[in-house]
């Protein structure tokens, strides 16, 4: 189950702009104790975190260039590409049989010299 937010915005905390997640507009009152110039408005309908910030993206906040650095962030964390990392093949190991059977090979080739 996904969950869904209907109001999104920006906030100034101590370490910079965050882009923030909320249910109601009642989180203002809890992000005015620590942040400082908060941005947040309703949105048109319940989004999830990507969804939101994508939403961002088309509102004119993502004008401002301190919220638009913050929103950024925000779309690498939660809309990123999945990266494929490639390893490269190892080689096998060869079997105790596989040895063994060199060894012999190695042997029955000195007696024939």
């Amino acid at each position: 189950m996904t969950k869904l937010f209907k109001v999104g915005g920006v906030s100034k905390s101590k370490s910079g702009y965050k882009v923030r997640f909320a249910t109601d507009t009642t989180r203002v009152k809890i992000l005015a104790k620590t942040d400082t110039d908060i941005q947040l408005f309703e949105l048109p309908s319940g989004m999830t975190k990507p969804q939101l910030v994508t939403h961002l993206k088309t509102t004119e906040l993502y004008a401002n260039t301190m919220y638009k650095e913050a929103i950024d962030n925000a779309d690498a964390k939660y809309n990123a590409v999945a990266t494929v990392k490639i390893t490269k093949a190892k080689s096998a190991t060869p079997s105790l049989a596989a040895l063994k059977a060199r060894a012999e090979a190695a042997q029955i080739a000195e007696l024939a010299e």
